[in-house]
C-alpha cells in the first residue's frame, strides 16, 4: 500500500491560434504552453493494484477553490482512473487551489495526475500508449498537462513538441467569472486562422516577448463578448509597472501578465489583490513544471 502525492500545475496558453475545424466539429489548434509553480494537489492513499474487486474509488475535495467541484464520476480524476483501470483501488484527496472553468487547465492537470497515479501503481511509463490514448480522449489539455513541460501543441493538442523558454515571471488573474469553453468556441467567427510563426527567438526574454506580442489568442475576442470582465483584468494588468505582455489564457477567463522582473510581478500581484479583493490573483514563474509534477511516493 502506497501514498503518492502529486502537484498539478496550472497550464498557461501564452499564445493560442485556432487553425481549423474538422468535419466532426473538433477544432485544430496551434498553441504555446508553459506551466506555473502554482496549482492543485492530489494525494492517492493506499494506492495499489489488486486482483479482487476494489471498493469504488473515493474522492474528497477541499481547499480554497473546492466549492462546486463534483466528487462523483463526472470529475475528471474519477473518469481518468475508471478509464484506465478497474483493478486499482485508492482513497483520493484533491486540494483545489485553481479556479474552476478558468482557462488554466485545473481539471485537466488533475486528470493528468490521476493518469500518473495509475502509471505508478502499474509500473507503467508515462508515455505508454494506453495512458496517452486516455489522455487524448479526455480533452485537448490533458496530454499537455500529462507532459507538464513547456511545449508547442498542434492538432487537437496531441501533437506535442517540448521547447525551451527563459523563465517568465508572471501574474495570473481570474475575475471569478466562469467561462464555458464550448460557448467560446461557438462564438469564434473565424475558424481557419494562421498558425504560429516558428521558431521564436528564445535567447533572451526581451526578444521572446517581442515575438510573443505578434502572436495572439484567437479565443480572447469571443470570450470578451461573453465575459466583458476580462477586459477589465487585461487593462489592470497592462497598467502595472514592468509588464511586457497581458493576454488571456485558453478560453478564459484567467489572464496573465508577463514581467521582466520577478520582484515587479510580486508587487503587481499585491497591488492588484488590494485593489480587487474579489479577484483570484497570484504571482508565479512560468516554465517547465515536469519535475514538480512528478509523483512523490511516501
Amino acid at each position: 500500500m502506497t501514498t503518492v502525492r502529486f502537484f498539478d500545475p496550472a497550464k498557461v496558453n501564452l499564445a493560442l491560434h485556432v487553425t481549423g475545424q474538422r468535419a466532426d466539429g473538433y477544432h485544430q489548434l496551434d498553441t504555446l504552453v508553459a506551466f506555473a509553480d502554482v496549482g492543485d494537489k492530489l494525494v492517492f492513499e493506499g494506492l495499489s493494484p489488486t486482483t479482487i474487486t476494489p471498493a469504488p474509488t473515493a474522492l474528497t475535495v477541499h481547499g480554497p477553490e473546492a466549492a462546486g467541484v463534483p466528487v462523483d464520476s463526472s470529475n475528471l480524476v474519477c473518469r481518468a482512473v475508471d478509464a484506465l483501470a478497474n483493478d486499482v483501488a485508492a482513497q483520493i484527496t484533491l486540494e483545489k487551489r485553481l479556479p474552476v472553468a478558468s482557462g488554466i487547465g485545473g481539471g485537466s492537470a488533475d486528470a493528468a495526475a490521476a493518469i500518473r497515479a495509475v502509471a505508478s501503481a502499474r509500473d507503467m511509463l508515462q508515455d505508454d500508449p494506453a495512458l496517452v490514448s486516455v489522455a487524448q480522449q479526455m480533452g485537448a489539455d490533458v496530454p499537455m498537462c500529462l507532459a507538464s513541460t513547456t511545449l508547442r501543441a498542434q492538432g487537437m493538442g496531441d501533437q506535442i513538441d517540448p521547447i525551451i523558454l527563459p523563465p517568465l515571471p508572471a501574474v495570473l488573474i481570474n475575475p471569478r467569472v466562469p467561462v464555458r469553453t464550448p460557448e467560446v468556441f461557438a462564438a469564434l467567427e473565424i475558424k481557419n486562422n494562421s498558425p504560429l510563426s516558428w521558431p521564436p527567438d528564445t535567447q533572451s526574454q526581451d526578444r521572446f516577448l517581442a515575438w510573443l506580442g505578434m502572436a495572439r489568442n484567437n479565443l480572447e475576442e469571443p470570450a470578451l463578448r461573453i465575459a466583458p470582465e476580462i477586459s477589465v483584468v487585461l487593462k489592470a494588468l497592462s497598467e502595472q509597472a514592468g509588464v511586457g505582455l497581458a493576454r488571456m489564457s485558453g478560453s478564459g477567463a484567467t489572464c496573465f501578465g508577463l514581467f521582466n522582473d520577478q520582484g515587479l510581478a510580486e508587487i503587481a500581484a499585491r497591488n492588484l489583490q488590494r485593489d480587487h479583493p474579489e479577484w483570484w490573483v497570484v504571482d508565479t514563474v512560468l516554465g517547465d513544471a515536469a519535475g514538480l509534477a512528478a509523483p512523490h511516493i511516501l
